[in-house]
């Protein structure tokens, strides 16, 4: 009799144990796909906020750069501008003008020797 409340004891604690096995099981399954899911949404976001920063950088490049071509056509148009000024001040008044020369050259000669 003994022998059998020992038997029965043992099968019950070995349907325990599988019956833990199979849950163990089940929740490392429910836990990787948990895992697996938050993996894929956090490389989606990040893939998502890639994109979104490389868009922005593209677009302050592109900003930049046609802020850079505006200043320098401005600089092209007041280089242009004083070249036109110039000619015209040589042409009107040549003496006035080879007389301002040799003024500058004068100032810098003496300010070279100091």
């Amino acid at each position: 009799m003994r022998n059998m409340t020992d038997k029965a004891n043992y099968e019950r604690l070995e349907k325990d144990v599988a019956a833990v096995k199979n849950d163990i099981s089940a929740l490392t399954d429910q836990i990787t796909d948990a895992l697996n899911s938050l993996a894929g949404t956090a490389g989606k976001q990040a893939r998502r906020g890639y994109k979104q920063v490389r868009a922005n950088v593209d677009a302050a490049v592109d900003d930049m750069s046609e802020r850079g071509s505006a200043m320098m056509g401005a600089a092209q148009d007041a280089a242009t501008s004083i070249e036109e000024t110039l000619e015209e001040a040589i042409t009107q008044r040549p003496l006035a003008t080879v007389g301002l020369a040799l003024g500058i050259g004068f100032l810098i000669g003496v300010t070279w020797r100091r």
